[in-house]
């Protein structure tokens, strides 16, 4: 399997399942037992631990595409609950946790992990601190499934941060690439206040962003051979039960 034709089969899989975990009510559920109240403060905290002690301005720099008074709210209500670091250790027993009620049993996830491990570890993570952070979390080596389910998520990362310098480059806010993916209902449902919808000529940058999004994730993949893509993909199928297109 070529390059870009991997990673047209893995990216919308990866992402949707990342996805189902973070919006599941069990998800959630694991924060609240935690201690975190009702709302982002698990989210937030959890998912933008492995940045350490950050303000509230750095951690939205550093994610960019929910708004911002969405990330500042849930960071400040998860502070008192928790450091930063040990809410990443929970967000990640969290994603471990979901990974084994909803990956199939079939799964070669062994294998999966040694190709997935293969991938992020030859990734560049410069200007990538989200994914460089997640990187740098310790993965299980004694729950294979778990570990599956967070190198799932590790991935996402990468994506995701690629996607956030390509809609920069390509001459686009992230609210407003926010606004032409979802539309404005989604983008206020992700935090962005009162978004409007944004002018027709700013659409082809975006799919501009889209192509850079997978030109600037090619080098990761080229980490495999042809025939370890073509496996990879098959395994992302079959783990998330996304067809391949």
């Amino acid at each position: 399997m070529e390059i870009f034709d991997c990673i047209a089969a893995v990216a919308r899989p990866i992402h949707d399942f990342g996805d189902e975990f973070m919006s599941d009510e069990a998800t959630a559920a694991v924060g609240r037992r935690a201690g975190f109240s009702p709302g982002r403060g698990f989210y937030c905290r959890g998912r933008f631990g492995v940045l350490g002690e950050a303000s509230a301005t750095v951690v939205q720099a550093a994610q960019g595409f929910l708004g911002p008074g969405l990330v500042t709210a849930g960071w400040l209500a998860g502070r008192s609950v928790m450091p930063a670091e040990e809410a990443a250790s929970c967000y990640a027993q969290a994603v471990r946790v979901w990974g084994r009620a909803h990956i199939p049993g079939d799964v070669d996830v062994e294998h999966f992990n040694r190709l997935a491990r293969q991938l992020i570890d030859a990734a560049d993570a410069d200007a990538l601190p989200l994914f460089a952070g997640w990187r740098a979390h310790p993965c299980p080596t004694d729950d294979p499934v778990g570990a599956a389910m967070q190198r799932v998520h590790v991935l996402r990362e990468h994506r995701g941060a690629c996607h956030l310098a390509a809609v920069r480059l390509c001459g686009l806010s992230a609210r407003e690439a926010m606004v032409i993916n979802l539309g404005v209902g989604q983008a206020a449902h992700y935090g962005w206040h009162e978004p409007h919808p944004v002018a027709e000529d700013l659409v082809p940058r975006w799919r501009r962003a889209e192509r850079l999004t997978d030109e600037l994730q090619a080098p990761l993949y080229a980490a495999l051979t042809g025939g370890q893509r073509t496996e990879f993909a098959r395994l992302v199928d079959a783990l998330t039960g996304s067809p391949i297109p």
